[in-house]
């Protein structure tokens, strides 16, 4: 080792600094030109002096970080400590808003709703309030009208009109509540605007009333039943179905003219008279002929009256859909219940009757006909001034009439009406431009009666064997039990009389004239009708079960039993003799009627 190498190894530490070192790699470069780490390579001055650099480098970068980390970690703290200090006072302000939505509250009514905004120097300069350009509420509390603050409690896109809100003690809306569907309920008359509609309360008295936000006004309709709130005169709800909705029966019977026996002269007539003005309306215009109104259907109970109508309204139906193929053209059938729609209040039955032709009138707009059939007719609309009935027709009947005959149209809508006692109905509805057409459905004959027979005693019924082998098919012994049944119903013998009635046929009594007294038979074909013969079948169907079942009890083979002509002729004496009263003064009045018999009906006696 020479001097000047010893001399720097005891002027250099060992374990210097890296700026010591890059001090004295010069003085290495300068002396020997390149140098070499232990167990490595030699490396030249200038690689050696590019390590010293990002070593330099490295260490500035970490000193710099260590910075920001403890930087960060302060603001970390300081963050901390501003969310634990925002935490204490939110739930400070939780807890003083708690407060005021604590009972007891005052409710108010809301009546409007103003989403306001702040206000500007504008608003300011033009004298403008607070009150007039901040959100609030208009309501009612107690009767009075108020304008309120709104609390930030409550969302205000939730509140509508009509909703109940709850005030704390400084009359601050702080809880929203629901619309209460409550009140009285009225009728729709108009409807006037966005805001307002024309009412018909119960008292006959008429009245504006506000539309509640929870109600679409768009859905409401003249006749429509809706709540109404009298303290704010607020429309909250719509009823689901009034009085008179539930009196009528919208769908379209399944019965066809094909499932009434016996009227066929009657079917014919009523279909001429319905359905050739619907499928031809151009013939009827040219003809200047106009549609009938108004159908009556008259006569004795149980012989068809209301199926008929049933088939009207199911064939105007199928004739609609096939005129107008992938339409939703349809018909509609509107049964009106005459006794449920009377009402115990003034102007109720008068008011159903109106909303009753409202809907038909509405439907018949859309092209669909229209069938509107009042059952039991002289119970809505007997004859005013008779005095067999209260005064409730005089307003009734002018209701019906100014109805059929009004400005509104009827087009395509039919009035059907059925009555078991036309000679009550008010004339004024008989005449003519109202119920044009009368068609008197009489008792079956006993061709009429053979075909009702045959439209309950089908091929597919279980039929006694022995008869069917007898008369060699089942078609066959069918004709032949049906024959001996309306042979025995229209038997004019003393063992099938039913009643014996005593007519005055004289044309004055009184004044010293004598009367002119005969006595006439009448027999049980004389009260046949379409019910009776039904339950003549049904009565017969029942002996055949039970004879039957008793036969499976027994052990026997009961695969050949079946309804026979046997059971037949018993229901026929049992519908008949098994009743003790007489029958009504009207069926015996119509049957002396059919039989040409005129005169006072003086007494009715059982046949001796």
């Amino acid at each position: 080792m020479s001097t000047h190498e010893s001399a720097d190894q005891a002027g250099t530490p060992q374990h210097g600094t890296a700026h010591s070192a890059a001090s004295a790699a010069p003085h290495y470069s300068a002396a020997f030109g390149s140098t070499s780490l232990p167990g490595s390579q030699p490396v030249s001055a200038q690689e050696y002096d590019a390590v010293l650099r990002r070593l330099s480098a490295a260490e500035a970068t970490r000193d710099n970080m260590s910075r920001q980390i403890r930087g960060a970690g302060e603001k970390n703290r300081k963050l901390v400590e501003a969310i634990t200090s925002m935490r204490y006072q939110v739930e400070r302000l939780r807890a003083s808003l708690s407060q005021n939505v604590m009972p007891p509250l005052n409710s108010a009514i809301v009546l409007a709703v103003h989403e306001g905004q702040t206000m500007t120097y504008e608003q300011v300069a033009d004298d403008k309030t607070p009150a007039e350009i901040d959100t609030y509420l208009d309501v009612q509390v107690s009767g009075r009208m108020m304008r309120i603050p709104v609390s930030p409690l409550i969302d205000l896109s939730t509140l509508t009109p009509g909703m109940t809100v709850l005030l704390n003690d400084k009359t601050e809306a702080v809880l929203a509540l629901d619309t209460e569907p409550f009140g009285d309920v009225v009728t729709v008359r108009e409807v006037l605007d966005e805001q307002r509609v024309l009412v018909d309360t119960s008292s006959g008295a008429q009245q504006v009333a506000r539309v509640a936000g929870s109600l679409d006004i768009e859905q409401l309709r003249t006749g429509d039943a809706v709540t109404l709130d009298t303290r704010t005169r607020m429309l909250t709800s719509q009823v689901p179905a009034s009085r008179s909705q539930e009196l009528v029966l919208e769908e379209i019977p399944d019965v066809t003219y094909e499932q009434i026996g016996g009227l066929g002269a009657q079917i014919e007539q009523i279909r001429d008279a319905v359905e050739l003005p619907y499928l031809h309306p151009e013939i009827f215009e040219r003809y200047h002929l106009a549609p009938p109104k108004g159908i009556l259907l008259y006569g004795p109970p149980g012989n068809g009256k209301t199926m008929i109508a049933k088939a009207v309204a199911n064939s105007l139906a199928a004739r609609a859909a096939a005129l107008n193929p992938g339409s939703a053209t349809r018909g509609y059938f509107l049964n009106i219940k005459g006794p449920e729609l009377l009402d115990k209040f003034v102007g109720e039955t008068e008011r159903q009757i109106r909303d009753i032709f409202v809907a038909a009138r509405e439907k018949a707009e859309a092209g669909h006909p229209v069938v509107v059939f009042f059952d039991e007719m002289e119970s809505l609309f007997r004859m005013r001034g008779s005095g067999r009935s209260s005064d409730i027709e005089t307003t009734i009947v002018p209701q019906l009439l100014a109805e059929i005959d009004g400005v509104e149209s009827l087009q395509n809508v039919i009035v059907i009406g059925a009555t078991n006692r036309e000679d009550l109905i008010d004339a004024a509805v008989m005449r003519p431009g109202r119920l044009d057409l009368k068609i008197r459905i009489n008792r079956p004959d006993a061709a009429g009666a053979a075909e009702i027979f045959s439209l309950y005693l089908t091929e597919d019924l279980p039929l006694d064997a022995a008869e069917v082998a007898a008369a060699g098919s089942t078609r066959a012994a069918l004709t032949a039990m049906i024959a001996a049944a309306a042979g025995q119903l229209y038997a004019r013998t003393p063992s099938t009389a039913y009643a014996v009635a005593t007519v005055d046929s004289s044309m004055v009594v009184g004044s010293g004239a004598s009367a002119n007294l005969s006595t006439h038979t009448l027999y049980r074909g004389d009260f046949a009708s379409g019910a009776v013969i039904r339950n003549i079948v049904d009565r017969a169907k029942k002996a055949a079960i039970k004879e039957q079942l008793q036969a499976l009890t027994a052990g026997a083979n009961a695969a050949g039993v079946g309804i026979g002509t046997r059971h037949l002729l018993e229901a026929v004496r049992a519908e008949f003799e098994d009743q003790v009263d007489l029958p009504p003064l009207p069926d015996i009045e119509d049957a002396l009627t059919v039989a040409g018999v005129r005169g006072r009906l003086v007494s009715v006696e059982p046949p001796r």
